[in-house]
């Protein structure tokens, strides 16, 4: 459940993780892996098995294994004589 396979002729086989915004978090090279290997790692990482392809997932893997957000710390008010605008640390995006 949530695994899509894509054959791409000439590339190297990978597992490539995506956020649910589909942004790519990491890349796992799978040339050098056995099928077991492979699926060992697919069961770590939190994928679910379906028992048939048509099976239904039960409620607590149907975003599995979409990692949890960053918790990031909270934020410091200004002090009440702080003429500057509370700004971003950097790194940070300003959308958080």
């Amino acid at each position: 459940h949530n695994l899509e396979m894509k054959h791409l002729p000439g590339a190297d086989p990978e597992l490539v993780l995506l956020s649910h915004r589909y942004e790519e978090l990491e890349r796992i090279p799978l040339s050098d892996m056995t099928r077991e290997e492979i699926n060992q790692l697919v069961q770590e990482l939190g994928f679910y098995r379906k028992e048939a392809p048509d099976a239904p997932v039960p409620e607590e893997f149907q975003f599995a294994p979409a990692r949890p957000l960053p918790t990031l710390p909270p934020r410091q008010a200004p002090a009440a004589d702080s003429k500057t605008p509370p700004g971003h640390d950097e790194g940070e995006h300003p959308d958080l």
